[in-house]
């Protein structure tokens, strides 16, 4: 059918070779593929067509579609015999769940679980509900423990670095935090290369919680629940086929994962709710036992699971008594869901081209970025000195007329205006410079890179700076620790200073209107350095400055908190 939509007149032509002459492209790949819901869908099919045909210059070779069919089957046939212990098993057949993969019973590739500091090999398997991992004991499995994927405990799942006693040196592992821990668990995945399989992990475990955060975000249930979880499980199988028969390691899993995927991809919140949009019509159709009579669908996830036979949810058993859901691929047509797929991935592709960007610019060294930063504000430094040298009355004249012509707009009330005004000319501004630098390259900025440092003078800049931050970090505790003093009444003649200024703020700010407040605020920073003030604001500064100086700062206790050693 894919070489059907590519080339309709290949249908009475003769086929002589399968393995090279039959190739198909992305467009018949991402309209046919996903009306069966085992081999793509439609979120995820642009994605898993670039997987397919990395090594073929965009184009699908038969060969290697025959292999993606093979490997969904094996795929497949593992799912159905995956097994379990005994005590799995009872706390899993209470909710129906179903094993999605199971890691941890080969010694060559262990499963360890850090909690504080006590570290456990032992069993990993995922369900369509939960986590669990089971501790391996001399001979058994210990008591599984659960790490709950279906609830919402505000689980933070996220990659992790582990190393021996405490380091954190390996990125192999999966970090699991959620409100019903008394501490996070740390599930690692050593490897001797790489971290594919902590990858691999991170993404299935994401993936079942993220459908259940859609399941309880748009209150879905029934049939159209069971449906969800259908496509969840679909993409699992869908990446384990894909892992199977690809040479590369660098497989993305996420992006093979539809919800995965609608977390990271620009609208795929839209995208999400357009799937609930659909569930819910689907829903209404069926509680009506409406029958559409002349659209033609495609097969839905949940039917395609029952009929390969697996058990998911409360529905899949009686599937014809609760109405058959019908797929998101309709005949003829672009449906909903294709829509705004097809946008989101024209955002993302704006988003990509614009990270490149971003990515083109990065400059390494600390003294290079501040180069950089430093001509990137070069007009607002320029503005603020402007700004400066008008509060210093370096020119008496310009001064007086900035000063003369902000005081009748703040006292006629026109400052929002001159706002406005500012904001309507920054956009002309920019409209005009689009329209004169139409067709011209891009004017790149120009940075003096400064001169290169040894190891000996990046070091001494780097304790440099560590001394200026620690300067700076002491200087904001001691004006933290003078205002405790303030308010705690620790030097009494002070405080009662404080307390009558702010109580003449207070009577200020309620008593007077805000116009003339923002006109003395003004006049009172702008005239300050003005000859006939020169004099009293130095007095009234030095005054200010010996009133603050003579404060103490509230005393300080430091205490080394004792942490009791946790027993294995």
């Amino acid at each position: 059918m894919m070489l059907a939509w590519t080339t309709p007149a290949a249908a009475s032509q003769p086929v002589l070779n399968l393995d090279e002459d039959l190739t198909v492209g992305l467009e018949a790949f991402s309209r046919i593929a996903p009306a069966v819901p085992i081999i793509a869908n439609v979120v995820i099919s642009e994605n898993l067509f670039d997987v397919l045909t990395k090594a073929t210059d965009g184009r699908l070779q038969f060969s290697i579609y025959d292999k993606y069919l093979s490997g969904l089957e094996r795929a497949i046939k593992k799912m159905k015999t995956q097994s379990d212990s005994s005590l799995l098993s009872t706390l899993r057949l209470s909710r129906r769940e179903k094993i999605l993969e199971v890691d941890g019973t080969v010694t060559t590739q262990p499963v360890l679980e850090h909690v504080g500091i006590s570290t456990w090999p032992g069993r990993l398997t995922l369900t369509d509900h939960a986590l669990y991992f089971e501790a391996l004991r001399v001979v058994s499995y210990d008591k599984p423990k659960i790490y709950d994927l279906s609830d919402d405990l505000k689980q933070i799942i996220k990659p992790e670095l582990t190393g021996p006693w405490g380091t954190r040196l390996f990125d192999k592992a999966v970090f699991y935090k959620s409100i019903s821990l008394s501490e996070p668990a740390v599930i690692e995945f050593p490897e001797l290369k790489g971290h594919t399989r902590r990858d691999y992990w991170l993404a299935i475990i994401r993936e079942i919680l993220y459908v259940h955060r859609f399941i309880k975000k748009f209150k879905i249930s029934g049939v159209e629940r069971d449906e969800a979880l259908s496509r969840a499980v679909l993409g699992i199988l869908r990446l384990q086929a894909i892992q199977e028969i690809s040479a590369v390691n660098s497989v993305c899993c996420e992006t093979l994962l539809m919800f995965n995927l609608c977390d990271q991809l620009p609208g795929g919140d839209l995208i999400l709710e357009t799937l609930a949009n659909m569930s819910s019509i689907r829903e209404l159709d069926r509680t009506n036992n409406y029958k559409a009579g002349g659209g033609m669908y495609s097969i839905s996830s949940l039917a395609m699971i029952s009929n390969l036979g697996f058990v998911l949810g409360t529905s899949s058993g009686d599937l014809n008594e609760a109405g058959l859901v019908v797929g998101e691929i309709a005949v003829g047509e672009m449906s909903s869901l294709e829509k705004v797929v097809k946008e989101s991935q024209n955002s993302y592709k704006k988003t990509v081209l614009a990270q490149e960007t971003v990515d083109g610019v990065k400059v390494d060294g600390i003294d290079t970025n501040l180069a950089v930063m430093k001509e990137l504000l070069l007009p607002v430094m320029e503005v603020v000195e402007w700004l400066i040298s008008l509060i210093h009355w370096d020119d008496p004249m310009k001064s007086l007329v900035f000063c003369l012509v902000h005081t009748y707009v703040i006292w006629r009330g026109w400052l929002s205006y001159a706002f406005g005004l500012m904001t309507i000319f920054l956009a002309i501004f920019m409209v005009l410079t689009r329209f004169c630098n139409q067709g011209r390259p891009v004017d790149k900025l120009k940075v003096i890179a400064p001169p290169p440092m040894n190891t000996v003078e990046q070091l001494l800049a780097v304790q440099n700076a560590i001394s200026q931050a620690e300067q700076f970090i002491q200087d904001g505790n001691i004006i933290l620790l003078k205002f405790r003093a303030l308010l705690l009444s620790i030097f009494p003649q002070a405080s009662e200073k404080f307390a009558f200024t702010l109580l003449c703020v207070a009577l200020i700010v309620v008593f007077v209107p805000s116009k003339y407040i923002t006109l003395l605020i003004f006049l009172e920073t702008f005239t300050r350095y003005s000859p006939p003030r020169k004099a009293s604001t130095e007095r009234w500064t030095r005054r200010l400055r010996e009133w603050w100086f003579s404060i103490p700062a509230a005393p300080v206790v430091l205490e080394r908190e004792k942490e009791d050693k946790k027993k294995k």
